[in-house]
């Protein structure tokens, strides 16, 4: 097959008098040639026949869905059937037999790469332009087949609980005004999408830096501080006077500041609470009585405003708890156009391939439903290259884990070419080929091309992004797994997730559990700069091993959208209709998140 580019299509298409000057037109037709096998002439052809019938249809991205879906499609399967037909009768000798095997072999190849869909109809594969040969297109420029198990692992083995999954596109969760709701993006194709750091380029979390190495000394002014500050915030807002020393014996009701903490190593109970004071307050630790508390929920590292009884100065007798306080929202200078479009935003959370095997099928698939919603921002968060995947656990890879990782991005930024939606890439102590600490510095892609970087923002963990005008708060981190793990509570009711979602936003921290478990490695210098919300965002993304849900909690929308894999079965993705809000009639906040859904791979 001679090369097809969009040169080429270009002066095919002049010939009739047909003028194309979208380059994502252009993109979208190479595309089709590859995947369908044909010359540009050809496809030309057939264009213009299918136009003629059409009165003369404009060349566009949804006409050429539209065409692929009524003339290439049903044309190549004919094609195929007519070539199995013709092979069978056809008489052969020697060389003509070793031909036919060649290409059947060829073309076993290339289908096992992908995973069949639903009948005997194979599955589009999503390629970038200027290939070399119809091989090396295949082997090259395929997001599935540079994502091909031969290329990471010795076992070609495709997983085979997640090819017979069931319940595909299936809406599991939904948020808002979600009837009728058109689920594709607006802005995408050469649309001018503001996305940036809120923190800004000077005061964000941009490369890497040098830790395992922090004094204890440095630790305590980091906690001593957040103690200091949110106490601060309690005080003005609750219009305390003064707080009282914790250790003080004194015969009166007192009010205390301090951090929750546990009086042994163990979990914590309502009998091994301690309050810890700031150096402000004595800085001591004081047992705490919590049964004269209706109601209650705390964790280890929150800090809390008690009131209570210490006349002995042994123990507290606490008698009220004061709630958190969450910061302010963000308030957009720009204000917004009456007839602004919404804004469609998926988001996806890793492992992206099965856990018995390394096919990146789930990642294949979640591109697929990118190129057919066309959202305007995709947020992924890793792992892309998971250390707990069984193989890589094992060292059954063939080639290092960078290179799996670079060729992973590669083939999300190609395959959502013709898209055109901004992508967020959002690290994960799991990605193995990455730095293994908290706060996390984002990837870095140097091979990644000027064309390419330009619709790629490689973003840290955690970080609070601001796109056009809508804050979201990003991490990877499964904070909610940890705390559901160390929340103690009483009379609160039923919802867990909403109060632990509630106790993060209000201590004003990405990770706000102290001690924090085993596997998370914390900076705390660096964490006191890049793992505070600055704001309270519109929309936090807090992807968990728990159940997927979306949820209101103080007016920020919370989301998480699960895993795209669950071990060896698909898991979901979520999306977004975002629009800037305006403030109603009575002066009240609305939430820029219109609708949302939690959506099965």
């Amino acid at each position: 097959m001679a090369l097809v580019t969009g040169e080429s299509l270009k002066s095919e298409l002049e010939m009739f008098d047909i003028v194309c000057q979208d380059d994502f037109v252009l993109d979208k037709m190479v595309e089709q040639c590859i995947c369908n096998r044909i010359q540009a002439d050809e496809m030309v052809l057939e264009w213009v026949a299918y136009s003629t019938t059409k009165d003369r249809l404009k060349l566009t991205l949804d006409a050429l869905e539209h065409f692929e879906h009524e003339v290439l499609n049903k044309k190549n399967k004919s094609k195929r059937s007519f070539r199995k037909e013709e092979s069978y009768n056809r008489t052969r000798d020697i060389h003509t037999l070793q031909d036919l095997i060649k290409v059947e072999e060829e073309e076993d190849l290339l289908d096992s790469y992908s995973t069949p869909a639903k009948g005997s109809q194979k599955r589009a594969l999503t390629t970038p332009e200027h290939p070399h040969s119809k091989r090396s297109a295949a082997l090259l420029a395929s997001p599935s087949l540079l994502l091909s198990p031969a290329s990471f692992s010795p076992s070609l083995t495709p997983s085979q609980k997640y090819s017979q999954r069931g319940g595909k596109g299936e809406v599991v969760a939904t948020f808002g005004a979600v009837q009728g709701t058109r689920w594709a993006g607006s802005k995408a194709l050469g649309a001018d999408i503001q996305l940036e750091l809120l923190e800004g380029p000077e005061d964000a979390l941009r490369c890497s830096y040098k830790y395992m190495f922090q004094r204890l000394r440095d630790v305590r002014n980091v906690l001593t501080g957040k103690i200091e500050e949110l106490g601060e915030g309690l005080r003005s807002h609750f219009n305390i006077e003064e707080f009282s020393p914790v250790s003080l014996p004194a015969q009166d009701s007192i009010t205390v500041l301090g951090q929750v903490c546990c009086d042994s190593n163990g979990k914590l109970n309502a009998q091994s609470v301690l309050l810890e004071a700031g150096p402000e307050q004595g800085g001591q630790q004081v047992p705490v009585d919590l049964s004269e508390l209706k109601e209650y929920s705390m964790f280890p590292g929150q800090v809390v405003v008690m009131e209570g009884m210490n006349t002995t100065g042994t123990k507290l007798m606490a008698s009220k708890l004061y709630e958190g306080v969450p910061l302010p929202f963000y308030t957009s200078e720009v204000k917004m156009e009456m007839d602004e479009e919404p804004m469609n935003v998926l988001v996806a959370c890793g492992p992206y391939t099965p856990s018995d095997s390394l096919t990146f099928d789930p990642l294949l698939d979640l591109i697929t439903v990118i190129v057919r919603d066309r959202p305007d921002v995709c947020l992924l968060l890793g792992p892309f290259v998971d250390s707990k995947h069984e193989q890589i656990e094992k060292a059954q890879v063939i080639e290092t884990f960078e290179a799996i990782f670079s060729r992973c991005i590669e083939s999300i930024v190609d395959g959502t070419r013709s898209v055109g939606c901004r992508l967020v890439f959002v690290p994960s102590q799991r990605d193995i080929h990455h730095h293994f600490i908290y706060p996390q510095p984002p990837f870095t892609l140097p091979n990644l091309s000027k064309d390419q970087a330009q619709r790629v923002t490689l973003v840290p963990d955690p970080c609070t992004l601001l796109i056009d005008g809508v804050t979201f708060g990003l991490t990877s981190t499964d904070i909610l797994f940890h705390m559901s793990a160390e929340v103690i509570s009483c009379g609160t009711g039923s919802d867990r997730f909403s109060r632990i979602l509630k106790h993060i936003l209000t201590q004003r921290s990405y990770y706000p559990l102290y001690p924090p478990v085993e596997e998370v490695n914390m900076d705390y210098e660096k964490f006191q700069s890049f793992g505070q919300m600055p704001i309270t965002p519109d929309v936090l993304i807090i992807p968990s091993e728990l159940r997927y849900f979306v949820k209101d909690v103080v007016g920020c929308v919370c989301v998480n959208p699960g895993r795209l894999t669950k071990g060896q079965v698909g898991g979901t993705y979520g999306r977004l209709l975002i629009q800037r809000s305006a403030t109603s009639e009575d002066g009240k906040r609305v939430s820029p998140c219109l609708a949302a859904q939690v959506v099965k791979i």
